[in-house]
């Protein structure tokens, strides 16, 4: 009952405080809110982008031609070969007498293929490989390249290389900008909890004069710090479940490359909660640990 009464005192004393130094609390809710929000857009580009390299992954193939002096036993060895490679997924064989057929039932290479004498074959034994790891593909291809009897390798490697960096790139400048915006929101919370500290230092005497231990005095301004962690984490819970819900609803599928066909975004449901919970304990613990400083610096209890 002792332990209830203390934090229930200490919850109405964080309330208290956070109404009297009504500007400064808003003014570290505002940042929370707002670094929460980027967290949000960050986690949703960062899921999304996974999502979207797996289906690079599955979808990007490196097509490979033999040379036409190529043997059978060549052909076989080089599929071998293929896949051995770390980072080959799967490797599909066409021949080329495959291929003759296709265009001989095509109408519009009838007439061309029929001019060919019967051992007459202009096109190439082929596989198309798929990879394990899109970001590795150059090194593959390097290794692919330097295998016998290989002619041409193709894959699209610039539009490979442009879409994996602008991923990293995006990625990357969402971390930084994130990363800053939290420390600025700690920042604000710890001046928010400094002021009410200075505000209470006549309460916090008397406290320590009639024997109140240390926890019973820190205890709340680290509820402080965790309401408005928590009260800051709201609006962005709220952004994440119905703003994705309705961005994906609005545009669940968009054209980025002829090389990939259609990106779709994610499904809502595979990241919006766990989202959620994250901007929850995200906000939570950043209030706490700014709190943690503030009463460590300034109350020297």
């Amino acid at each position: 009952m002792k332990v209830i009464r203390i934090l229930g005192k200490s919850f109405i004393n964080a309330c208290k405080s956070l109404v009297r130094n009504l500007s400064l609390s808003l003014a570290s809710i505002t940042c929370t809110i707002i670094t929460l929000i980027l967290v949000s857009i960050g986690l949703l580009i960062s899921y999304n982008i996974r999502e979207i390299t797996k289906n690079i992954e599955k979808e990007l193939t490196v097509v490979i031609f033999m040379t036409k002096d190529a043997t059978s036993e060549e052909v076989i060895k080089t599929k071998s070969d293929l896949e051995k490679i770390d980072n080959v997924e799967k490797v599909i064989f066409t021949s080329k007498d495959d291929v003759k057929d296709r265009f001989k039932n095509d109408e519009k290479w009838t007439s061309i293929i029929s001019t060919l004498n019967e051992d007459d074959n202009p096109f190439q034994d082929s596989f198309e490989v798929v990879v394990k790891n899109v970001r590795d593909i150059n090194e593959t291809v390097t290794t692919i390249k330097n295998m016998d009897k290989i002619d041409t390798v193709k894959y699209g490697e610039n539009s490979v290389n442009e879409i994996v960096s602008i991923f990293d790139t995006i990625k990357t400048g969402t971390i930084v900008l994130v990363g800053g915006l939290v420390l600025v929101t700690a920042f604000l919370i710890t001046n928010t909890i400094k002021i009410t500290i200075f505000s209470r230092r006549k309460e916090i005497d008397i406290m320590r004069l009639v024997g109140t231990s240390n926890t019973v005095i820190k205890l709340p301004y680290l509820t402080e710090g965790l309401l408005i962690g928590i009260l800051g984490s709201i609006i962005p819970i709220l952004f994440t479940i119905f703003g994705y819900t309705l961005i994906y609803s609005k545009f669940s599928s968009m054209t980025v490359s002829n090389i990939i066909g259609v990106i779709t975004l994610a499904s809502p449901e595979g990241i919006i909660y766990i989202a959620s919970l994250f901007l929850l304990m995200l906000g939570a613990l950043t209030g706490m640990f700014a709190s943690g400083i503030a009463v460590r610096k300034y109350l020297k209890v």
